[in-house]
């Protein structure tokens, strides 16, 4: 019987290969945001084989276009200046479910940071169900986590202060907390400033 492919990776100390393609996390090779090599755990963790996302746009990962198109200058001055970014956000499985993974990034051109980088994405949904949130609910949250008050919101979004209001308690409640900074930290475990917003 012949050697299989992990025992000559192996003999042949390839060790960057096979720590590659079987980290316990998913990693991923990118070029201006189009998938050039990933590992299983990647794959799998999206539902997919990894050759079926070998040279596919990064957008078929995110719930929605405009996701795509919102997040995608997120950290690149990070990784310009310290080489070193990450955040936590949510992503879309090749069956449309939806989940939050955490996500690291580290480029391999820092003038140009997207041109070429590595990736490794966890996933969270063991520990952080995915809670959907409506558009206008993501944008009172996007504007919670900046700061601003309901009036400044309110302001920002061309709707009254008692609506934003109304939604600020839908929020709370939909996540079972009691005031803003209780659901800023139910919706992430991490610091606001983490999350990659979609607007």
């Amino acid at each position: 019987m012949g050697k299989t492919r992990n025992e000559i990776l192996f003999e042949a100390e390839d060790f960057a290969t096979l720590g590659f393609e079987h980290a316990p996390v998913g990693l991923v090779i990118t070029e201006n945001r189009v998938i050039r090599a990933c590992n299983a755990a990647f794959a799998h963790m999206f539902g997919y084989e990894p050759e079926d996302l070998r040279d596919r746009s990064f957008e078929v990962l995110y719930p929605t276009h405009e996701e795509f198109v919102q997040i995608r200058d997120r950290g690149v001055e990070a990784l310009r200046e310290r080489n070193s970014y990450w955040d936590e956000r949510v992503m879309a499985r090749a069956d449309g479910s939806l989940f939050w993974c955490r996500v690291r990034g580290h480029t391999l051109i820092r003038e140009e940071p997207l041109a070429r980088a590595v990736w490794s994405f966890a996933d969270l949904s063991g520990h952080r169900p995915y809670q959907p949130l409506t558009p206008r609910e993501r944008d009172v949250v996007r504007h919670l986590s900046e700061g601003l008050t309901s009036k400044e919101i309110a302001r920002e979004l061309a709707i009254s202060h008692r609506t934003v209001e109304v939604y600020r308690a839908r929020l709370q409640k939909k996540f079972g907390v009691a005031n803003t900074n209780a659901l800023l930290r139910a919706m992430s475990g991490v610091p606001q400033e983490r999350i990659a917003s979609d607007r």
